[in-house]
């Protein structure tokens, strides 16, 4: 231990390297530059001093390796003076870029009509900046001390490179056990629990219903207090028979909602039975419209993806959502991103199974929805076989996250004129796209017996991420850009990987209409498309449209 102390020592009293110091000024004043959504002082201060710490270390790794093969380098008596300009030279390039990326930011809110930032911006930038780079550079500092520790007394028995190269390999190890087997598993109980508590609270207001035929009743086959907080707001969601009446002109039924928490039984099949049960329950095989509506990590079915569904149908629907996290799906997409595939995998083919047993004429028209991560696992729920046998009517995937299966393939071999953020499909019979600012292919002719249309907003973050951007760039950055995406976005290799891994963080606090908000109107030109309603033409749409607007959807 006194030897690891005198090596850390030796590291922390040791001069900071030039080069270091330049690219690492470098990368914080890139990662400044516009992203797809806009950033407060406190966030852009962590992303600065992250890409600060990623340039600095990049610049010492490349001097380390220099020196580990035995090149030449400047004379002791150089490296003084160029630290004490590099310093100067890092400062002023820091501080230029803190008191122009206010403008760079405010660049981003403008594409996505958000009010410019406070006038404090660059200040807590700083604070937050160099806080950060003080403590990764003092982890980096004793990375170096752990490793000289190692090589130390190997270097007495091995050749010095080899001395050197083990002991990089032997600290990195325990850097990373540290790391990924302590600090995650750590942070990631921490959130688990807090979110736990969240799921599981009952608002005053958030009453059981008294309708039998609403799950959560004391009628039911699930306990009001296991559905969990999204849950209770799905059951309790709007519209009424009355108000979709008043848009439609038509008599309507109530619409069936049927939810399952996670915590109603112990695993994923048992869960999906008891939907299916649920379902029986209800007599929700007699409606006209069944939905399998995947949920997003925290289990919320967005309220405004399917009132609009609701009411072109006049209430003869019945969705079907089972919990699988109460964890944001951000979260889930960066730790593991197939986490809830096995419980969308068992509700597909538990209620897909029930469904395709009943004769043709005496079942509903079965839909597929996922908002995030829920379209995420309903898509790996779905097979060929499905499709191929007796398939289901269609589905609607909003925002996908960029590890899709499906949509990576259909994206990937789009007609080479349409761009990635608004692809033109090769199979459009099946596969569709469109956005707030371009229904154009919903409305094309030509749809097939399966129809499949994913909504997604150019700035998407939680879309658009690729986890090879650290090293191109991604096709969607390319010209023409879509609405909402600032002509300022510059592609830098790493600091653009940072910077949109951060925007996933904070996709949800952008107006309506934008990033991953996602819009009523969008949705129900969305469900217009798939299920082509009788009765329901652009009069009734406005209304709709008129309706969800004052409801704040």
């Amino acid at each position: 231990m006194r030897k690891l102390t005198l090596a850390l020592y030796n590291r922390l009293s040791g001069p900071l390297s030039a080069a270091g110091l330049i690219l690492g000024a470098l990368f914080w004043a890139a990662a400044l530059t516009p992203s797809l959504i806009p950033r407060d002082g406190l966030l852009q201060g962590a992303i600065g001093g992250l890409c600060f710490a990623a340039g600095y270390a990049l610049a010492v790794a490349v001097i380390a390796l220099w020196v580990w093969l035995g090149l030449p380098v400047l004379p002791r008596l150089l490296l003084k003076p160029i630290r004490g300009l590099s310093a100067i030279a890092a400062i002023v390039i820091m501080l230029a870029a803190a008191f122009n990326g206010e403008a760079w930011q405010d660049e981003v809110r403008l594409a996505l009509d958000m009010p410019p930032n406070g006038g404090n911006w660059p200040f807590v930038l700083i604070a937050v900046g160099l806080a950060v780079i003080v403590v990764l550079m003092l982890a980096g500092r004793f990375f170096a001390a752990l490793r000289d520790f190692v090589s130390a007394p190997l270097a007495r028995v091995l050749p010095a490179r080899l001395a050197v190269l083990i002991a990089v390999v032997a600290a990195s190890w325990v850097f990373w056990s540290v790391g990924n087997g302590v600090l995650l598993h750590a942070l990631l109980r921490g959130l688990d629990s807090s979110y736990r508590r969240v799921d599981a609270l009952i608002p005053p207001e958030e009453a059981q219903p008294a309708d039998p035929m609403k799950a959560g009743s004391t009628a039911s086959l699930v306990h009001w207090e296991d559905l969990g907080r999204q849950g209770r707001l799905r059951v309790l969601s709007q519209p009424t028979p009355a108000e979709i009446t008043a848009i439609t002109g038509h008599e309507a039924k109530d619409p069936l909602q049927i939810y399952v928490g996670l915590n109603s039984a112990e695993t994923p099949q048992e869960r999906a039975d008891l939907a299916l049960a649920e379902l029986k329950r209800t007599d929700a095989f007699s409606r006209k419209f069944l939905v399998i509506a995947t949920p997003t990590g925290t289990g919320w079915v967005d309220p405004a993806s399917m009132i609009p569904l609701e009411v072109m149908t006049g209430g003869d629907v019945a969705s079907v959502s089972v919990q699988y996290s109460y964890l944001p799906s951000w979260l889930t997409l960066f730790v593991d991103p197939a986490y809830g595939e096995e419980t969308a995998n068992k509700v597909f083919d538990t209620v897909y199974g029930y469904w395709r047993s009943l004769p043709k004429d005496q079942r509903p028209r079965l839909f597929l929805f996922g908002l995030s991560l829920g379209s995420l696992n309903s898509d790996f729920a779905t097979d060929a076989y499905a499709l191929l046998g007796d398939p289901f009517e269609g589905a609607l995937w909003v925002g996908p996250p960029f590890a899709s299966r499906t949509w990576n393939q259909v994206t990937a071999t789009r007609l080479k004129d349409s761009p990635a953020w608004l692809p033109q499909a090769r199979t459009p019979a099946v596969f569709r796209f469109f956005n707030a600012g371009d229904r154009s292919e919903l409305a094309a002719p030509g749809w097939g017996p399966v129809k499949i249309a994913y909504l997604q907003y150019p700035s998407d973050a939680i879309t658009f991420f690729e986890t090879g951007m650290w090293r191109r760039e991604p096709d969607w950055m390319k010209a023409p850009r879509g609405a909402g995406v600032s002509p300022a976005l510059t592609w830098y290799p790493g600091i653009s990987f940072i910077q949109l891994a951060f925007d996933m963080m904070t996709a949800t606090t952008v107006p309506k209409g934008r990033g991953h908000v996602y819009a009523a109107r969008d949705y129900g030109a969305g469900w217009r498309a798939l299920i082509q309603p009788e009765n329901f033409g652009d009069a009734e749409m406005q209304k709709l449209d008129d309706w969800m607007e004052g409801k704040g959807l």
